[in-house]
């Protein structure tokens, strides 16, 4: 491929583009043309999410031209919705950071106890029924295993109380992040929100983007 494909970033729950910044200026350093679009992750359910980001390439891309997906926590549900309801696309490859495939115990508590934190994200995203991925589209998936972050408690509720030791990354546990059809996976000692400014995982995510694939030692 002579050119690579136009990245798109997408950031996660009660964020903004801003928080994805260092990532965006990475892999822009690698010679890729990137847009961080915003969308409004409490506001509106997942559908609207995916709908918005269609809307998006459609103001800002050709659609003969293929493009590449890198989406952290909530924002890589949302590339699996978009992938399922807006097909036209030419999806090159797809990178989610710790993004809980699996549904979030974490948000299934904050929904119980604090309702407005999650929003309309919840249904049809965090509770683990997003579309699954199509066969052809190449995905990566990156998670942490540093646990710290403002989920702590109710991860750790829920490890004590189901006598469990899952590992996790401060707000989703390592086994959320599993995706049966990902095309490879990779743990990395991150926390949740710090894996956005790591420049291990900028690095894997460039990689991936270039061949499909993560480093390995």
């Amino acid at each position: 491929m002579a050119n690579k494909p136009t990245t798109l970033i997408l950031h996660g729950l009660h964020q903004t583009s801003l928080i994805i910044y260092p990532l965006a200026r990475y892999i822009r350093r690698a010679g890729f043309i990137v847009h961080t679009p915003n969308y409004h992750s409490l506001g509106q359910d997942i559908l609207a999410h995916a709908k918005r980001l269609d809307d998006y390439l459609l103001t800002h891309h050709n659609p003969k031209e293929p493009i590449n997906l890198v989406a952290h926590s909530l924002g890589g549900l949302v590339v699996r919705q978009f992938l399922h309801d807006h097909p036209n696309w030419q999806v090159h490859r797809c990178v989610s950071l710790g993004t809980p495939h699996q549904g979030s115990v974490c948000a299934t508590y904050v929904k119980r106890t604090l309702p407005f934190l999650i929003g309309k994200s919840y249904i049809g995203a965090l509770d683990g029924t997003c579309p699954n991925v199509p066969k052809h589209v190449a995905f990566g998936v990156i998670a942490g295993n540093k646990p710290q972050g403002l989920g702590l408690p109710f991860l750790n509720h829920h490890n004590r109380h189901y006598r469990t030791q899952h590992g996790h990354d401060g707000a989703v546990f390592l086994y959320e992040t599993e995706l049966p059809s990902a095309t490879d996976r990779l743990i990395l000692p991150v926390t949740h929100t710090g894996m956005l400014t790591s420049s291990a995982v900028a690095s894997q995510v460039v990689h991936f983007l270039e061949y499909g694939k993560f480093r390995r030692a």
